[in-house]
């Protein structure tokens, strides 16, 4: 690890946990002896970080200078903090880990008044079902639609028909109460829905359709968008 990865980790430790954090634990977080800790808490000091404490006794992130100032109202806060929690709830390891990471982030920023606010907001998410769990690995899905690759995979439909499947993935989204991937379908070729709880041994191709993926996203919900309206009106059930 280079010493720059390790002081942004050394950050995020010092966001995370309740202060005072000692150097032991911080030292253990980062991978270095506490006398390497010592030298890089000075280190995150003189880059602007305003860490109160000593060796001996712990340290307290006050100040964060990786974050610019920002002020939000009482609604933003509520908002903010009922869109992560939900994201801890329904979304992949990866994504909850993130949004608990981007929480911590915004309390380490927030005027005193505002922190107290965030930690204690009013809104919760309480999911009682929670979406059915990815058959693959979904931070691979993620960066395979970034990155604007093809991608394989086995797929088992609602009728119990197995099917190996390429796509062009377009975007991951959560329809009713599952997660899918919007794509376009090689076999059929047209855009297509597929859950990702019935996805299976996801292989990312080298075929790239960079720079498609945006054209081809907008159409794809504009046909989503049109097929809803349709069942609406002719009064079906979506499923």
């Amino acid at each position: 690890m280079t010493r720059t990865n390790r002081l942004f980790q050394l950050m995020q430790a010092l966001r995370n946990h309740h202060p005072p954090v000692t150097a032991a634990l911080l030292a253990a977080e980062t991978g270095v002896s506490e006398r390497t800790l010592y030298r890089d808490i000075d280190a995150l000091r003189g880059l602007g970080a305003v860490i109160d404490g000593t060796a001996g006794y712990g340290y307290a992130l006050t100040e964060d200078p990786a974050l610019p100032p920002m002020m939000f109202n009482d609604e933003e806060i509520e908002a903010l903090v009922l869109g992560l929690r939900d994201v801890q709830a329904i979304a992949d390891p990866a994504l909850a880990t993130a949004a608990a990471t981007a929480l911590t982030k915004l309390h380490a920023r927030l005027p005193s008044a505002q922190a107290h606010r965030l930690k204690h907001a009013v809104l919760a998410v309480n999911r009682i079902f929670p979406p059915p769990k990815p058959g693959i690995d979904v931070a691979v899905l993620r960066r395979a639609t970034w990155d604007e690759r093809s991608v394989s995979f086995g797929y088992v439909d609602g009728k119990g028909a197995q099917t190996s499947r390429t796509i062009d993935p377009l975007g991951i989204v959560f329809l009713q109460d599952k997660h899918c991937v919007l794509g376009w379908c090689h076999l059929r070729s047209d855009s297509r829905v597929f859950r990702l709880d019935r996805m299976c041994d996801l292989v990312v191709t080298e075929h790239s359709f960079r720079p498609r993926r945006v054209p081809m996203l907008q159409a794809a919900l504009a046909k989503i968008k049109a097929d809803v309206a349709e069942k609406k009106s002719s009064g079906t059930t979506l499923a």
